[in-house]
């Protein structure tokens, strides 16, 4: 915060006293590729995240800068021009929430200044760029005294991404950023918006997660393959069943059907999605009862359908996971996307030194990569932390 502090003082110059806002990243628990196949995701916010201090000015321009990216030095551009730029990829989130606003009819009505820093591994899967989004969201409903509720911050922030960045994301990671609550993840219907704060029994264990430090070339490609893949399926199990999604089906429906598509393909995929989401719902009840290694045991399932079925994992985040595994992690599986990000495995606090040494020399000998480890806890979501002087 101090860092944050001097660069503002240094970037920005003299003004009011700014204030002080925080959105945490995010992490999926279980329930992976089912957004949008009509299913359940489970994540929690995470106590790592993206830092502002922000305050308006009394023109029109609006000036950005991140800690984290230097060499961009401060972004000036004028409220009334926004425009994506390619060259300038960080300071698209913010300006892109600030467009939406603006098409949405909220008045702001002068022009602003932030200074950044997140604490998020960028690129990692845990959501760096919808943090700075429904940070952004908050910082704007602040300073311009919006009259907006959190649903709205949410959309909002998606739709920044989706129109204005260009990104076809779905709704989990501004909705777990934004509705987070400490000690807690949420499960959430990505179809209905419907959602349940859980508590997360942790006692005497804690969340590590592992960054593959994998570049992911394939992702996008590989991402619009999967989906197109399960909207086939689909089209085909729709002939003779009433349903709108994959995942209206249970695993006794899905197996009554799966002869009607006959590439084994397109098989594998629908069946993850469709076994993936039943996890997921199982998943909760077992952590409603208190029953944390039964919740593991699925996180476990979990990844071998990404492997086996979806087939997204590739051979840095198996080396992981079957490392975890080797380590007695009560669960771990790949999270996000898939092709490189992170693993997430719940581990025993008196061994979480242990296992980030072993797996890590492990991870090391299988890829010649080297991973980074962060041990975190479910935190809240996006939130002034300190109001300035005005």
């Amino acid at each position: 915060m101090e860092k944050l502090r001097e660069a503002f003082q240094k970037k920005m110059n003299h003004g009011n006293e700014p204030h002080t806002f925080f959105a945490p990243g995010r992490v999926n628990l279980i329930g992976e590729h089912t957004d949008y196949n009509g299913g359940h995701v489970f994540p929690c916010a995470l106590s790592v995240g993206t830092y502002a201090l922000a305050r308006k000015r009394e023109d029109q321009k609006i000036r950005l800068y991140s800690l984290n990216f230097p060499e961009t030095n401060v972004i000036e551009v004028d409220k009334q021009k926004l425009s994506y730029d390619d060259k300038q990829k960080w300071s698209n989130y913010p300006l892109g929430v600030t467009e939406i606003f603006k098409k949405a009819g909220h008045d702001i009505d002068s022009g602003f200044e932030i200074v950044f820093y997140g604490n998020i591994p960028n690129g990692a899967g845990l959501s760096s760029s919808a943090s700075i989004e429904v940070l952004t969201a908050v910082i704007l409903k602040k300073l311009f005294s919006i009259s907006i509720d959190m649903m709205d911050i949410i959309k909002l922030s998606q739709r920044a991404e989706n129109e204005f960045v260009g990104v076809n994301c779905g709704i989990m990671d501004q909705f777990s950023i934004a509705a987070g609550k400490k000690d807690h993840a949420i499960l959430l219907n990505c179809d209905t918006l419907e959602y349940l704060q859980i508590p997360l029994k942790m006692d005497g264990l804690r969340l590590v997660i592992a960054n593959t430090n994998k570049k992911r070339g394939l992702t996008d490609s590989k991402y619009n393959e999967r989906r197109s893949e399960c909207e086939e399926a689909l089209k085909i199990l729709k002939e003779e069943l009433n349903i709108e999604a994959l995942c209206d089906l249970t695993n006794d429906q899905y197996e009554e059907h799966k002869h009607l598509i006959k590439n084994p393909v397109i098989k594998k995929r629908a069946k993850h999605a469709v076994y993936e989401n039943n996890r997921t719902i199982a998943a909760v009840e077992l952590l409603n009862q208190g029953d944390m290694e039964s919740f593991g045991l699925l996180m476990n399932e979990s990844h071998r359908s990404l492997r086996d079925d979806y087939e997204v994992t590739g051979k840095e985040l198996d080396a992981l996971v079957e490392a975890a595994w080797r380590e007695r992690a009560v669960g771990s599986r790949m999270t996000g996307a898939g092709f490189g990000g992170c693993t997430v495995s719940i581990v025993e606090e008196g061994q979480v030194d242990s296992f980030i040494k072993k797996v890590g020399n492990h991870y090391t000998s299988k890829t010649g990569l080297e991973a980074e480890f962060y041990s975190v806890e479910a935190g809240d979501g996006a939130k002034i932390l300190k109001e300035g002087l005005l």
